[in-house]
């Protein structure tokens, strides 16, 4: 399973991570690195189906469940 938020659909990016000393002698010659988002397996009760959805979700894609609710944010990302 690819690690990607389902609400947010943030996924991973590229980015420099050494410095040009580091990066000329021993770790990582073309000095980039992957970054992961902070991803966790949830399981979200849905008061207007009377149901348990299992979500991989980013911290941020918490936040805006607790902010709008479940089913709206769920409904918009297509996972009911």
């Amino acid at each position: 399973m690819a690690k990607i938020c389902q609400i947010t659909k943030k996924t991973s990016i590229m980015r420099g991570g050494y410095s040009n000393r580091t990066r000329a002698t021993q770790f990582n010659p073309i000095g980039m690195t992957r970054s992961y988002p902070n991803l966790q397996k949830k399981k979200i009760y849905v008061p207007e189906l009377k149901k348990f959805v299992t979500v991989t979700i980013s911290t941020k894609g918490l936040k805006t469940i607790q902010k709008h609710g479940a089913y709206p944010v769920l409904k918009k990302a297509g996972l009911i």
